[in-house]
């Protein structure tokens, strides 16, 4: 495992290169022009060429991305054009209020997601499981800022029971991590279906049933075991989906973390904090997806790293 740990560690280079590329093209590809916004719209043409020559945007494409990857080399993501502070210094003050929201997301979307795709597997075309499979349709089918936005009127407007708004108490995060996680949950649970369904039907589980083990005992200990590879891969993939859905939802509630922050560094067009936060969040996700892998052996002895 850990030569193949090592392995994935040293394909995440490449991964990290190809995004900081991409986004630097497509964060240059924006029209607008940072030093006007900087220097302001009544200053001078030569103001706001000195400016350019000061942020080091006189310099062709090709030697400002090479002087960003020198830099990104020794641990600096550089500074933000907009505050002038340094992007990382940036990042990490609002880090936490976006993992906690992510990771409050992912609890919604396992409880209920999980729950809903067992009831659906133990009792297939019944009326419960097309209920569940309806409501996992329209979680699916909603987009995450109108729900955000209807579980403001409800729960804040009309009930006045959660706050609509912030990111600095635990129950601020309610409304926005439900949101978010509402529908990943549609997909674990019509994935953990289908999957348990797949499992149910196998020998050692009619096996288990004649031996005479709780049904309750059937499911949970060895049917949802052995399906749970499929519902790690999902998880696994839906927490980089839940890190990038935090950019609509920490707009819609207000709350300042990464999300925002990327919405308010692409209006100013300020370069180095987008690619900073972008390559950020892109190494998160893909240390996520290299634990999930890890995990695999945990769950299914079978599988083997070489």
């Amino acid at each position: 495992m850990t030569t193949y740990a090592i392995k994935r560690v040293l394909q995440m280079i490449p991964t990290l290169i190809g995004v900081s590329v991409l986004v630097f093209i497509m964060i240059h590809s924006i029209p607008g022009d940072p030093a006007r916004l900087i220097a302001g719209y009544d200053a001078t043409e030569q103001d706001v060429q000195l400016m350019r020559e000061r942020l080091g945007l006189d310099q062709p494409l090709i030697y400002q991305y090479t002087h960003y990857v020198g830099n990104l080399l020794k641990g600096d993501l550089g500074d933000s054009l907009r505050s002038e502070r340094p992007v990382l210094h940036e990042i990490m003050i609002r880090f936490p209020t976006t993992i906690k929201l992510t990771l409050m997301a992912i609890g919604f979307m396992v409880v209920i997601g999980l729950l809903a795709g067992i009831f659906s597997a133990t009792k297939p075309n019944s009326r419960r499981d097309n209920g569940f499979m309806m409501l996992s349709l329209f979680g699916i089918s909603m987009p995450v800022f109108w729900l955000g936005l209807m579980l403001i009127l409800l729960f804040s407007y009309y009930f006045k029971l959660l706050p609509s708004g912030g990111s600095d108490h635990f129950s601020q995060f309610i409304l926005p991590s439900f949101a978010v996680g509402l529908s990943s949950s549609a997909i674990l649970a019509r994935l953990t279906r289908s999957s348990l369904l797949e499992v149910i039907h196998q020998d050692f589980i009619r096996t288990a049933r004649a031996k005479g083990v709780k049904e309750r005992v059937v499911i949970l200990k060895h049917a949802l075991k052995n399906a749970l590879i499929p519902i790690i891969t999902i998880v696994g993939l839906e927490f980089g989906h839940l890190l990038g859905g935090a950019v609509l939802t920490e707009t819609v509630f207000s709350m300042n973390g990464l999300g925002r922050f990327i919405i308010q560094s692409i209006e100013y067009r300020d370069y180095p904090a987008v690619q900073g936060t972008v390559l950020f969040c892109a190494a998160i996700f893909v240390v996520v997806n290299l634990i999930v892998d890890l995990c695999y052996s945990l769950v299914d002895p079978r599988v083997k790293y070489e």
